[in-house]
């Protein structure tokens, strides 16, 4: 009797013990969220005190309007940004080179002021730059396309190649090598996790996952002023390429290409660039051995890069 009563005492402390294990970890969480949820809300703050220190212009084209940032002179960049991304994003890749360079830089559908052609797909997409072009009055340009922005700048070079002088791709989307026989539909974070608050909680995660630091959330906010325009393109851009293979016949593509690729780079795919390379038929392939997704640390070689590319054809 005394040996049953014994095993359920210690039965009772090891559950005991349990409840306030889970109790200890549930605590940690809330204080864990609740920490994050104040970094959210500052950094709400942050970043539209700093998308106020953009000078933005919007154009009312026959869609809708685009928001975007032209500054700088000289021979003309169209930047085109990747997921989670607005005009800020577009100019910050290039905007070193506003001395030399007249930088236009568009927020695409669905981010920071951008109404939606259309269903939103990569070549709506190419018939807004090609209408904004039109309003601006200018008739080519160098396309600098970043990550997701790779998708609709290579159907705008397919579709409106007159208005293309050289097509750079900057650790971008590419199209497969084959027609696949299975893709992802979506292709972008779920949708419950696009807001500002749950970025902040999985941010420790970016850099396991992505080969990205922590503090990218903070660039990428105000999130709920992207949501729109990433869930396009996790419905629409991202999977276009592998959707609709036939489409996208880039041998056919006479305009020069400068890729830019790290090896290293966790978001889009090195060997997958590898492999589509070759499908330009006027292409210079530069990799990295290092530097992830935005290939850090590599910005003075990427700018002679650049500098070759764009005064050598023109």
């Amino acid at each position: 009797m005394r040996g049953n009563n014994f095993k359920i005492t210690k039965q009772k402390r090891k559950k005991t013990f349990m409840i306030w294990i889970i109790l200890g970890i549930l605590l940690l969480f809330l204080l864990y969220a609740a920490v994050q949820g104040v970094r959210s809300s500052k950094g709400i703050e942050k970043a539209y005190k700093r998308l106020s220190n953009y000078d933005v212009q919007t154009a009312t084209l026959s869609y809708g309007n685009v928001t975007y940032i032209d500054e700088g002179s000289g021979e003309t960049i169209l930047s085109v940004h990747g997921i989670f991304g607005g005009y800020d994003q577009a100019y910050e890749s290039v905007k070193a080179r506003k001395s030399t360079n007249r930088i236009i830089a568009p927020s695409r559908f669905g981010y920071l002021g951008s109404d939606i052609k259309g269903d939103g797909s990569p070549k709506e997409q190419a018939d807004a730059f090609n209408e904004l072009l039109d309003f601006l009055d200018i008739d080519s340009v160098f396309v600098f396309a970043t990550s997701a922005g790779g998708t609709p700048a290579i159907r705008f070079a397919l579709d409106y190649p007159e208005r293309v002088k050289g097509l750079i791709l900057f650790c971008s989307a590419m199209p497969p090598s084959q027609k696949p026989e299975s893709y992802l539909q979506y292709q972008a974070p779920p949708k419950p996790l696009i807001s500002d608050f749950a970025m902040y909680i999985i941010s420790p995660l970016f850099e396991p996952l992505m080969g990205l630091p922590p503090s990218t959330v903070a660039d990428i906010q105000p999130i709920r002023e992207r949501k729109v325009g990433a869930i396009l393109d996790g419905e629409k851009t991202n999977p276009d390429m592998e959707r609709n293979f036939d489409e996208y016949p880039i041998e056919s593509l006479k305009m020069p290409v400068l890729i830019l690729h790290a090896k290293d780079d966790s978001v889009a795919s090195f060997d997958k660039t590898k492999l589509a390379a070759p499908r330009f038929p006027n292409c210079t392939f530069i990799a990295f051995e290092d530097g992830g997704h935005m290939m850090a640390g590599h910005e003075q070689e990427i700018n002679e890069a650049l500098d070759n590319f764009l005064y050598n054809y023109y």
